[in-house]
Parts: C-alpha cells; structure tokens; sequence
C-alpha cells in the first residue's frame, strides 16, 4: 500500500481508540473463571477475538484450537486449558507462532502438575494439553523473557485450590504488565500481593458481579504521537484515557516530551499539543525495559526526525511476532540510515535526505507496519501486506486517512 501525505486544514482531530487488546485479553479469562463479570469496550483487535471465540467453544467438543499468530492467547489458554479438569485439547497456532518458544511457561505448569505434551518440536507450539486439577501451589519462573508467561499463572491462580505464590527470578522484563495483571485480579475483588521478586495470588471460587470498562490501548495511541511529532503543528485529542493507567506503555507520554509533544488528561481522555518552539534534542537514550512494545514507534519518529536515539531493555523483542530488532535494522536501513543493534540495543543514527518510494516489509507483524506509516508524513513509502494491522488494530489505516495519510 503507497502511503503520501496531503495536510489537513488546523490538523485538529479528534477520535475514539478501540479497547487495550492487553487487558481485554485479561478480563476475558477472568470472565471465563467468573461469568458474573461484565466487561464493557473490549478490543475489537484480531487477538481479543481469536480468545473470545476459544473460550466461547464448549470444550468437551473440541479437539483442536488454533490461535493464528495471537501470542497472548496463546500464552494464556496453554495456563487455562491446563486447569480444567477431563478435556485434551490440541493448542497450535501459524508458522510464526511455532516457532515462539513456550517452554518456560510449560515447565512451570508441569511443576504444579500439569500434563502438557509437545506435538512436534521441544519447547515450542503445537501442545498437547490433558487439563487436570492441580494441587501445588508454589513455583520459581524465569522473569526476564515474557512478562506473559508469568501473568498467563497469575490469572489461572485464584481457580486453584491453593492459590498460587510465584517466585521471580532474575530481572523482571515489562514488570508493568505484571501489575497491570494484578490490578485487573483486584479490580474485580480478588485477592493479590506483590513484593519485588513474589507474587500470591490467594485462592476464590466466586466474586460480586461486576461491570468492568475496558480502557483504550495506549500501545496503539504511540503512533498518534509520532505522527503529530512529525507534523509541522497539530492537536489530537483521543479517548478513552486515563491518567492512571494500568498499562505500561502510558509511559508514551512521558517519551515523547522529550520529541516536544505535551499531553493534558482530560476526565476519560488525552489532549496531544505540539510544544511551540520546540529544540529537538540531538540525541535521545531510553531503557525501554518495561515498555519495549513502543521501541518500533520510538524509533521510526526518531528517524524522521533526524534524531539519534539509543535505546536498552529490548531482549523481548526476539521473540515476537518477527525478530523486531533484525526487522526494524532491515527496513530503516533502506532509507539510507545507519542502525546499529545489540541482542537487547539498538543504536540509530539518522540522516538529513531519507529515501524515498521504499517499499516496507512488515514480517507479519503488526507493529512493523504502524510504526513505519507515519513516517510518510516526511517521504513516500510503500507498507507490503498492510492487513497485518488488524492484530490489535483493525481501523487503524481508516485514523491515518482522517489525518491526511493517503
């Protein structure tokens, strides 16, 4: 899809963001565990859709479930499925998703009882699932590869009949995402203590029902950030937001000061403003250990603007949807930039006459694709196999129009 950019008369927008995919993914499995809970503006992204459908299945009727390429769900029905007692079920997903490890998160169940079987290869999907009761209620879990492994237990742990302590070893990679879990466990009346390296999460066979809003998706609303950073002048302003956000990559706000956008909360919004006058700094240096879902978006707005950025905490990024650091060195290169990376770095140092016409690959990751968009705000490109943005995003190219993106 060729992308160009033709201004819009003031570049004053206002619009609605669908549903954090993050927490909808959350209160799905929290609703499966307790029907009394009603949630309200869930995501409409690909992912939320794939586990609503899966939990929706009657599972004794069920012999195989395929999540596509959605990580989370399957991260969070491989802890699921393993709990529930009498079913056997067959848990794969794409190409991309067998080859995303899963071991850890395995390993762990099996601790605690669970019997899981590897259809083809050791430590990675296709699974073979028997559910069963378990009984043990501690475990030790790697921390530093994915936060979701961890929140995958964490969300399983109020149905067992113990609960469940988590010890954490080593650093805590998206430590956030493990509190936004928490936070989602007691907003609908559970009970959670978190200290530094431990997790209990106390056991509960029911709640007082309870309606629950879903928050917009503060991942999805970074690239409204860098397309205003790229833009001469503008004012976005964005629901549903709120200033005490469970989610990590509210941090958004606080980056992109640093790239001259000012953010104003606004009961269940977010006003975005360019800051007038603003001196680019020459170079930016971010620890995006908590929040690396943002390090595409960080770094693509950083290449147009002609801003030299390091950025640190990016181990995670090999095991998404694409390796995002081999990805991103490949596609940024083809604008005539220098980017340097690391297992867990990268290092961008930008030029002042960017190609044009390039034609991106975005490796069927939806990230690829929305982080690059708005860099045809300062040349035009071409984003192959666009549809990818449907993961957790299905209307974005329809909000990039609004903004003078054809």
């Amino acid at each position: 899809m060729k992308l160009s950019y033709t201004p819009v008369k003031n570049n004053q927008f206002q619009f609605e963001i669908t549903g954090s995919k993050s927490i909808s993914n959350r209160y799905l499995i929290l609703k499966t565990l307790f029907p009394n809970l009603e949630l309200k503006g869930l995501s409409n992204s690909d992912d939320t859709q794939v586990l609503q459908k899966a939990l929706s299945q009657p599972l004794k009727e069920v012999k195989e479930i395929d999540i596509h390429h959605a990580g989370t769900a399957m991260r969070f029905l491989t802890a699921y499925l393993s709990t529930i007692p009498d079913n056997e079920i067959i848990l794969t997903g794409s190409q991309r998703m067998q080859e995303r490890p899963i071991g850890i998160l395995v390993e762990a169940l099996r601790i605690l009882g669970a019997k899981i079987e590897y259809v083809k290869n050791e430590g990675f999907p296709p699974l073979k699932i028997s559910g069963k009761s378990l009984q043990k209620d501690k475990i030790s879990i790697s921390a530093d590869v994915s936060s979701q492994y961890i929140t995958a237990l964490m969300l399983v742990a109020p149905s067992l009949k113990n609960g469940l302590n988590i010890q954490l070893e080593s650093k805590v990679t998206s430590k956030p995402y493990l509190k936004m879990t928490a936070q989602a466990l007691e907003s609908v009346g559970l009970k959670v203590d978190f200290d530094t390296n431990t997790i209990k999460v106390y056991p509960q066979i029911e709640i007082e029902p309870k309606q629950i809003a879903v928050e917009s998706d503060w991942s999805s609303v970074s690239y409204f950030y860098s397309c205003l950073a790229l833009m001469k002048t503008g004012t976005f302003e964005i629901s549903t937001f709120y200033q005490d956000s469970l989610q990590g990559d509210s941090k958004v706000a606080e980056f992109y000061k640093l790239l001259g956008i000012e953010t104003r909360f606004d009961k269940e919004s977010i006003r975005l403003s360019k800051v007038e006058n603003f001196k680019l700094p020459q170079k930016i240096e971010l620890d995006l250990n908590d929040t690396p879902d943002l390090a595409q978006t960080i770094a693509v707005t950083c290449l147009g603007l002609e801003v030299e950025c390091v950025l640190t905490g990016l181990h995670t990024l090999k095991v998404k949807e694409t390796d995002r650091l081999v990805a991103l060195k490949n596609e940024i290169e083809k604008f005539g930039a220098e980017i340097f990376i690391t297992t867990e770095s990268l290092h961008l140092k930008p030029i002042s006459n960017l190609n044009s016409e390039v034609k991106i690959k975005t490796y069927q990751d939806h990230r690829m694709a929305m982080a690059f968009a708005p860099l045809a705000l300062k040349t035009d490109l071409d984003i192959l196999n666009p549809e990818v943005v449907s993961k957790s995003f299905p209307d974005f190219w329809e909000k990039m129009k609004m903004l003078g993106l054809q």
